[in-house]
């Protein structure tokens, strides 16, 4: 609402913007339909203004003319639109050691500020108020989610996420040896971290071991678990687990002892 008031009933009086008349005593020269006069006394002629947006912002005047003199009152009009995220950068998949650059563009007035987080424990934000968020050499502790914060004066702050998922190739994190009496069951176990999860296969000296003969192997996820049911002589020995994925290749030495 921009207000005006006049000092008597004879006066005459209009509102006036950069485009031209908008009222002309209580004749109305817009066509837009948003725009009406507002009068809760006699003395009043304030311009309302439904459902504002950037376009409507400038300078408004209030005309008044008077039997002793004329006067204009003006008012500046400032637009104010909440932040809002407009683009992101969707949902990527790197290998480990690529250059990334997430990208987070915002609309608002006045202008939003954006800032990065990384979604862990020690939420780390990132300097700089920048659209561009530039990782170099990106490792696999910068995966996760990625958060773009865009933040003005006006409303609550706009809020999107990014996942990046950081490729890798295996490395074991576990190989255990173990030990059994013939006539009993044995287990040898084998973890790997790796991005995309790894395929693993086992082998016997150069021999690929298949489930079969009371051998029985069983991968999930990261972990794969080598099962003999029935331990006997020749059972004991040297196995070779194998972790791969699309980056490379690793492999660890596991041994069943005798008890």
């Amino acid at each position: 609402i921009c207000r005006c008031y006049v000092e008597d009933r004879s006066s005459k009086v209009a509102w006036l913007n950069r485009s031209g008349i908008i009222f002309a005593g209580e004749d109305k020269w817009s066509l837009d339909p948003r725009v009406e006069l507002e009068k809760r006394n006699p003395l009043e002629y304030s311009l309302r203004i439904q459902k504002v947006d950037v376009y409507d912002e400038g300078s408004y005047t209030c005309s008044v003319q008077t039997q002793h003199h004329p006067k204009t009152a003006q008012v500046y009009l400032i637009v104010q639109v909440p932040p809002k995220i407009s683009n992101i950068t969707s949902d990527i998949t790197v290998n480990e050691g690529s250059n990334v650059t997430l990208v987070c563009m915002a609309n608002g007035r006045p202008e939003p500020v954006i800032t990065w987080r990384h979604l862990t424990p020690t939420g780390r934000e990132f300097e700089g108020e920048e659209e561009y968020l530039e990782i170099l050499g990106i490792t696999r502790e910068q995966s996760g989610k990625y958060e773009c914060k865009a933040a003005n004066e006006v409303a609550s702050a706009d809020v999107k996420q990014v996942r990046v998922t950081v490729n890798y190739p295996p490395t074991i994190t576990e190989s255990k040896s173990n030990e059994a009496a013939t006539g009993r069951q044995a287990l040898l176990r084998c973890e790997a971290s790796a991005v995309p999860t790894p395929d693993f296969e086992w082998y016997r000296d150069d021999t690929r071991i298949n489930s079969a003969n009371g051998l029985e192997i069983k991968s999930t996820g990261s972990q794969s678990l080598l099962m003999v049911a029935n331990v006997t002589e020749e059972h004991y020995g040297n196995y070779t687990c194998v972790a791969a994925n699309k980056l490379g290749v690793t492999n660890a030495s596991l041994y069943l002892y005798s008890k």
